[in-house]
Order: structure tokens, then sequence, then C-alpha cells
């Protein structure tokens, strides 16, 4: 009231000073989303696998970098190595890892150098 006699607008003061309490379930559920576990925590999975299913020769020289969509990232170390796995284990790798996972899960796979 004394504001409004005065003439002087608070409305946007009053509006920020509001109580802006929200539950701590959906605080939390915000932060992990944006922390994305569950991706961190299927491609650590991911990574444990390659180099139980894989040949150690290979894994010295390729190790998956990441998911996205169904597509395994998997940086490999030198061209030939590239070339080697391109041609030759690709198919095999990527059904390996089908069965471990999942078609829906690991779709296709990427190889690069990196």
């Amino acid at each position: 009231m004394l504001s409004q006699w005065r003439g002087v607008d608070l409305r946007a003061a009053e509006i920020a000073q509001r109580p802006t309490d929200r539950p701590a379930a959906s605080i939390v559920r915000g932060v992990l989303g944006r922390l994305r576990l569950d991706q961190r925590q299927a491609e650590t999975e991911i990574v444990k696998v390659w180099n139980h299913l894989i040949d150690p020769n290979l894994t010295a020289h390729a190790q998956p970098a990441g998911i996205n969509k169904g597509t395994l990232f998997v940086n490999v170390d030198s061209s030939p190595w590239l070339d080697e796995i391109v041609r030759y284990r690709r198919k095999e790798i990527l059904q390996r890892l089908q069965t471990a996972f999942g078609h829906e899960k690991i779709k296709r796979i990427s190889f690069r150098i990196g």
C-alpha cells in the first residue's frame, strides 16, 4: 500500500523475492541429467567388455572413445591398423559387441585415427 501511495512500482522486486523452493529430487535429477552419468556408465561398460571380447593385439591399437545414438566411436592409433580393422575385423567386432549389448545399443561402429 505504501508503495502505491508513493507511486513506486515494486512488483518486479516482489516477484524476485518470492521463494523458489523445489523438491530435492527434481534438483538432483536435473544435475544428474546434465552430468550424463548414464552415458558415462555405458561407455565405461563398453570399454570393459571391449578389452575382454576383442583380440589383445587389436585392443593395443584401438579403444572405444564414446557412443552416440547407437554409433560406437573407436580411436585407432595408426593408419595401417585402421585399414586392417575396417577391412577385415569390423564385422566380427560389431557382432561380438552386439551379442554383448544388443543390436539397439550398438548399431554401427565408426573407426577413426585418434
